[in-house]
């Protein structure tokens, strides 16, 4: 236990570290490590290898770092990591994703429900495309199980539906992901194409602005300047927010808490599954460019 003599140092770890929403997470984690009176950075990888978030976590631990915050984005490859943490006394929570639901041995996660959130969106885009519609739903990349669990929520929120739909990685990069995805439309014509990450529903919404005025239906996940841009512009219909902001602040507090005082945290928070369209778009446009939605 630390009573606030010596400043505390968090490094939170996450993959696909370039990703814009991941600027929003620093702008949280910078103003509670300000308010906390504590020091943090944000460390990650391009990708979404384990290895490699597995040595940055090894690497925080031989640093001798007060706390770490883990993108658990795989239910058990972060489970040695987590334990070698402890054994140093370092405590681990969760954020973004936590596929384990704790039984990693971190403290608490704070992330959102991917299948319930994934859920509403098929229901959303239910409500606007027609019964037997081709879909296209994409990732940004292959072997995340939140990208999965949104997934398998939106082929759920669709069920009733009668769609005959089909999986496409295209990356982190929107351009280049509006372009994989042009070339998928031309094999495969569609009626809508459906997100499940940042980076991917970025690029559903440029391949549709490309093929104005006769594009697909598109929603999906997350907020950038970009997608804000998309959704005003009519290319996106919506998205569903996790409040990336929450997800740097609140493991910082939490982690502070603990090691200042003892004080465990909440066992899990839910990021939520805010819904951003064209009708609450210009009181978060502003938010967006201040990188706190």
């Amino acid at each position: 236990m630390n009573s606030g003599s010596v400043k505390l140092r968090f490094r939170l770890l996450t993959i696909a570290a370039k990703e814009e929403l991941f600027t929003v997470v620093r702008k949280g984690m910078n103003d509670a490590a300000a308010a906390m009176q504590v020091e943090a950075e944000l460390d990650g990888t391009p990708g979404v290898e384990a290895s490699e978030l597995i040595r940055l976590a090894r690497q925080a631990i031989a640093d001798g770092v007060d706390g770490i915050g883990l993108n658990i984005f795989d239910a058990t490859a972060f489970n040695e990591v987590i334990a070698e943490a402890r054994a140093k006394s370092i405590p681990v929570v969760g954020f973004n994703i936590d596929a384990s639901r704790r039984t990693s041995g971190n403290l608490s996660s704070i992330a959102q429900d991917f299948h319930a959130a994934g859920k509403a969106l098929g229901r959303r885009a239910a409500a606007a495309i027609p019964k037997g519609s081709t879909v296209l739903i994409t990732v940004h990349d292959d072997g995340v199980d939140a990208l999965e669990e949104r997934l398998a929520g939106i082929q759920a929120g669709l069920a009733q539906h009668d769609i005959s739909w089909r999986r496409l990685r295209v990356g982190q990069d929107p351009e280049r992901g509006a372009a994989i995805l042009r070339e998928a439309i031309a094999q495969f014509p569609v009626q809508a194409i459906l997100g499940t990450g940042q980076g991917d529903t970025e690029a559903c919404g440029v391949a549709a602005r490309s093929l104005a005025p006769n594009h697909p239906y598109v929603a999906g996940f997350d907020l950038s300047p970009g997608i804000v841009d998309l959704i005003s512009e009519s290319f996106i219909d919506c998205v569903i927010d996790q409040q990336p902001y929450a997800q740097g602040f609140y493991p910082v507090v939490q982690l502070a808490l603990y090691r200042r005082y003892g004080l465990l945290p909440p066992p899990s928070l839910d990021a939520g599954a805010a819904i951003v369209d064209r009708a609450n778009l210009d009181a978060i446009r502003e938010l967006s460019r201040q990188s706190i939605r």
